[in-house]
């Protein structure tokens, strides 16, 4: 089934996902590499509830922050789809440079040619790093993190959210979208329902959908939205808004 036009991007131009597609052996541990950045946007597009909608109020959140001479670090940018919709976003005058970091040589090649592909207007810089333990940012006026701290290990999430804090100039916003677990056990349950639902109606079979959550059972660690929040002031985010929830997904505005 093809999303809806409010649920994706690219989804004509992106190579199917069908990495589950059949039987498997013991699941090997998701990764994100040759394999999966091929097929990512699709993957993207097909399992993210709303996902072009969410990159839409993110790359307007991140504009309304932006400040002349300044930087947007998208940590873990993958194929650059918000770089790609914040360089829309962003008023013709308004300069900033974007700095796209991730780990996966496989997602930054992609990226970069997307990006060159639609010419994107805004002065950009790739690079190659692991972000589990902090990452050395200067001059920023905003950091997103698109589904990605979900991935880091829970012992360096303090770390990195500090390394964010101290990186961001004052009054800067940190964009935070992750899956999260439901407050109580009851609508978690409801909450995984409704989306293996969503993920049904978008083409993916039982099998498909079995498979990847036992892929991801130990890559993909998932907190509760309060225990994100309290993350977020444990390390001196002063405010801090949910701008956007469908069901275990949320999006989360936080300003130093």
């Amino acid at each position: 089934m093809t999303p809806s036009k409010n649920e994706g991007t690219e989804s004509s131009l992106a190579a199917q996902d069908a990495l589950f597609s059949t039987p498997k052996g013991k699941a090997e541990d998701f990764n994100f590499g040759k394999e999966t950045a091929a097929v990512f946007d699709d993957m993207l597009n097909r399992s993210v509830p709303y996902y072009g909608e969410i990159q839409r109020m993110v790359a307007e959140l991140a504009a309304d922050f932006a400040v002349d001479g300044t930087n947007i670090y998208d940590l873990g940018c993958s194929t650059c789809n918000t770089f790609l919709q914040l360089a829309d976003t962003l008023a013709p005058n308004r300069h900033v440079q974007l700095i796209g970091i991730d780990s996966s040589p496989e997602m930054l090649e992609k990226a970069k040619k997307k990006l060159a592909d639609a010419s994107c207007r805004q002065p950009y810089e790739l690079r190659r790093q692991n972000i589990d333990q902090g990452i050395g940012m200067e001059n920023a006026s905003g950091v997103l993190m698109i589904l990605t701290l979900q991935f880091v290990r829970p012992v360096y999430r303090d770390m990195l959210v500090e390394s964010i804090h101290r990186g961001l100039n004052d009054q800067g916003c940190f964009i935070l979208v992750e899956k999260v677990l439901g407050e109580d056990s009851l609508f978690n349950r409801l909450f995984i329902q409704h989306y293996y639902d969503l993920k049904k109606r978008h083409g993916y079979s039982d099998l498909e959908i079995a498979q990847k959550r036992e892929a991801l059972e130990n890559v993909l660690v998932p907190y509760r939205l309060e225990e994100n929040k309290e993350l977020l002031r444990r390390h001196g985010f002063r405010m801090i808004d949910v701008f956007f929830k469908w069901y275990n997904f949320c999006g989360v505005i936080a300003v130093k």
